[in-house]
């Protein structure tokens, strides 16, 4: 065996993905659900008629987690066919069963319903994790649910908001995924036993024609396997479509989770929050003061490879020739895997860093302060035209005394002295201080502490009920 440094390894296995999510990929996982399939094949076909006895489906049952690997891999050298190798490694454990293992299937029989378990499985996980980020963000959403800062359009200051408001445009989006991921899944079903090409060819002959049989058969087995049915039409594997409606709800997950992090990097550089910064961890190699934002910066990095992975099954859908062609198989085990394994670590460090973000409050109200006066120029008009002041007058007086206060801020490096010009002009009929009782920053926060209350009730408590029964840990690497 080659050493397994000298072996490329993917990192999504060894620094990223969670090994709950890895083993829903795993090889135990895909081959010990091909045995359920199998022997829920069997049991439906005897509950139908066929000469199957109890005891073979017993000696099926007792062998269905010991997967005998060396027999199939060694089988597989010889017939390049890696479901026949495994119906005779489980033959060779199961003698007396293995004249009725995968009778009349076809491989896409264990291939593609085992696909479809792994997408239920893995998006269940997405799920339970993304519901910890909810939790852990309205609980954050709540502590600073007053606490005002400011507000960016185009990157600039613009109006005020709170930083608990803002962690509500992160939840909803999340939420909005999660509602995607739900809709998937209602709708998805098993291929179930639908033959070579789709018509059940082959299950119409194994029960002499009888169409209410073969019907029933794909019943028993969906059932077997705790989905509803299976899907109506196919040829001889489910439709494609599927992995692309999956990796496309998983692709929104991935820009939800973009959004926060870029969101966090400015604002870290901005000195107003962090992510968590452990008591030994090393920001730079160079400059031992730096506390870089490298979660966020992993999340927006593994984000962008999802994204990018969901044109995959796209394609795989589009290119489909008839009732099958092959050349979905290799691109399909990779990219599938991949983008769950990467949403997994995403959700992850997700979960990470809001359990643990940082704000700093002198600094939010220091840059609040800053802008305010400028924010607060429109309510001062107000107030001074109910004194009798000319409104034009008194917009044209706050545009200038405005940029003469930006231009000794941004040129001359001093103080925003705004607030003084105005007071010290006759056109406003307002005392300092009295000006300076709109510059209270709760006054321009809008509903924003209600509707960070209505969010959390409203919103987020229905999808934590469903979803957020148990607490999630971030399995975080490195």
């Amino acid at each position: 065996m080659p050493d397994r440094k000298d072996t490329y390894v993917s990192p999504l296995s060894t620094r990223y993905a969670s090994e709950e999510m890895q083993h829903i990929f795993s090889e135990n996982f895909k081959f010990r659900t091909w045995r359920r399939l199998w022997i829920a094949l069997a049991k439906a076909e005897q509950a139908l008629g066929l000469n199957i006895t109890d005891a073979q489906i017993a000696q099926m049952e007792a062998h269905k987690d010991d997967i005998n690997y060396d027999v199939a891999e060694a089988r597989e050298r010889e017939v390049r066919h890696d479901v026949m190798s495994h119906v005779y490694a489980f033959g060779k454990q199961c003698p007396d069963a293995e004249p009725i293992i995968h009778l009349g299937a076809t491989s896409c029989y264990v291939g593609d319903n085992t696909d479809v378990i792994i997408l239920k499985e893995a998006s269940g996980l997405v799920l339970k994790k993304a519901a910890q980020v909810v939790r852990n963000l309205a609980a954050f959403a709540e502590q600073y649910k007053a606490l005002p800062c400011l507000a960016y359009t185009h990157l600039q200051p613009a109006q005020l908001t709170t930083v608990g408001k803002r962690a509500t445009l992160w939840m909803n989006e999340l939420i909005e995924d999660m509602a995607n991921m739900e809709f998937q899944l209602s709708r998805l079903k098993l291929l179930g036993s639908k033959g070579t090409t789709g018509t059940q060819a082959s299950f119409m002959e194994l029960f002499n024609g009888d169409e209410q049989k073969v019907r029933r058969l794909e019943d028993l087995i969906a059932a077997d396997l705790g989905f509803t049915g299976c899907v109506p039409v196919s040829g001889q594997t489910y439709s494609r479509k599927t992995d692309a409606y999956f990796l496309g709800v998983l692709s929104g997950f991935a820009q939800s989770a973009y959004k926060f992090s870029n969101d966090l990097r400015l604002l870290q550089s901005f000195e107003e929050m962090e992510e968590p910064f452990e008591r030994k961890q090393i920001g730079s190699s160079a400059m031992p003061y730096k506390r870089n934002p490298m979660r966020s910066e992993r999340i927006s990095s593994l984000a962008r490879y999802v994204i990018i992975d969901a044109v995959n099954p796209a394609m795989t859908a589009g290119t489909q020739w008839f009732e099958r062609t092959l050349d979905d198989s290799a691109n399909k085990r990779i990219s599938v895997a991949e983008a769950f394994l990467a949403v997994d670590a995403i959700l992850n460090i997700y979960i990470n860093v809001t359990a643990g973000l940082v704000v700093y409050d002198q600094v939010v109200r220091r840059r609040v302060m800053e802008k305010l006066p400028f924010m607060a120029t429109e309510n001062i008009m107000m107030e001074s035209v109910k004194r009798g002041g000319n409104r034009q007058q008194l917009h044209e007086a706050l545009r200038v005394h405005s940029h003469a206060a930006a231009v000794k801020v941004k040129l001359e490096g001093g103080q925003n002295d705004l607030i003084d010009r105005i007071a010290a002009d006759p056109l406003f009929p307002l005392s300092k201080a009295e000006i300076e009782t709109h510059l209270d920053p709760s006054l321009y926060i809008g509903r924003s502490v209600s509707q960070v209350e209505e969010f959390i009730q409203n919103v987020a408590a229905p999808v934590l009920d469903r979803w957020g029964g148990e607490t999630v840990e971030s399995e975080l690497k490195v």
